[in-house]
């Protein structure tokens, strides 16, 4: 099982850093998944039991000027790793000017993720900074718990307003109450509500647009059924989606949420090479 991955272009650091600080926000501890062409960084607290559920992938050659790896065997070639995003998330910091950042696999006192920061340096000789990173090695019985989670059957999908005009709403709205009501239709009309004992806040978006999905038979998905201007609605943890919209760096291209209503709501955030899919449980 070997693992190891060079950056060189600082565009493309950047990005990865931006990437991997979004998901330190979102997760204390998440599983990383290698494969020849893609990393995942999933985190998979089962959303029936109220946790949120995370699933973020990467195409290694838009980020990587190197990248080698060997699985745990011929014919699953692939690596699962559990970490600390917000350790990887530091060790990143220190690279913002670096001339190339190295990451290996390594196996000295216990497996790690050695992150090898080469900075500027004014003599010939090159400063490098070197962070060791734990991480457990998740093994080959478990991997099934980590697949990719399906898109649910949902009754309303809707691109989402400006996630910075989305933030500064959910932002004021936290201090008032615990919860939120997310309800959206297929005529493009989302509202963002609090309902307390004293206070009750909406905000209205319009004219967001539907995105068109097609389900596996080629035809569109069940929600064409419904009646176009019928509101479905979940009510969510407030921090769970504050969460969301003041840790994302991806700054995503395109946004959407799926509503399964009084059950799920489910947010894809997506950028040419990036894409974030976060799962919110509705709250009972």
């Amino acid at each position: 099982m070997r693992f190891r991955a060079k950056i060189v272009d600082l565009a493309c650091l950047n990005h990865f850093s931006r990437v991997i600080n979004t998901i330190a926000k979102l997760a204390k501890t998440c599983t990383l998944r290698l494969t020849v062409s893609k990393l995942y960084f999933i985190l998979s607290d089962k959303v029936a039991n109220g946790g949120v559920g995370m699933w973020c992938e990467l195409c290694q050659g838009n980020f990587f000027d190197e990248f080698q790896m060997e699985g745990v065997a011929a014919e699953h070639n692939e690596i699962y790793l559990e970490l600390v995003p917000e350790n990887l998330s530091r060790a990143l910091k220190t690279a913002q000017s670096a001339k190339a950042v190295k990451i290996k696999l390594t196996n000295k006192h216990c497996p790690c993720l050695r992150v090898s920061v080469e900075l500027p340096s004014l003599s010939s000789s090159s400063r490098i900074v070197t962070h060791d990173i734990p991480v457990g090695v998740i093994p080959r019985r478990l991997w099934n718990d980590f697949r990719e989670p399906s898109v649910p059957d949902f009754d309303v999908s809707i691109y989402l307003p400006v996630l910075k005009t989305m933030k500064s709403v959910v932002e004021r709205m936290k201090n008032l109450s615990n919860s939120i009501v997310i309800e959206a239709n297929l005529s493009g009309e989302m509202n963002l509500k609090i309902e307390t004992d004293l206070v009750s806040v909406t905000t209205h978006f319009k004219d967001l647009g539907n995105p068109p999905w097609a389900s596996e038979d080629g035809c569109q998905s069940s929600a064409q059924g419904r009646d176009l201007e019928n509101m479905a609605e979940a009510r969510i943890d407030i921090k769970k989606l504050q969460q969301l919209l003041a840790g994302q760096q991806v700054n995503p291209t395109k946004a959407l949420c799926n509503i399964v209503s009084k059950r799920i709501v489910h947010f894809i955030l997506l950028h040419e090479d990036v894409s974030l899919q976060y799962f919110v449980p509705a709250l009972a």
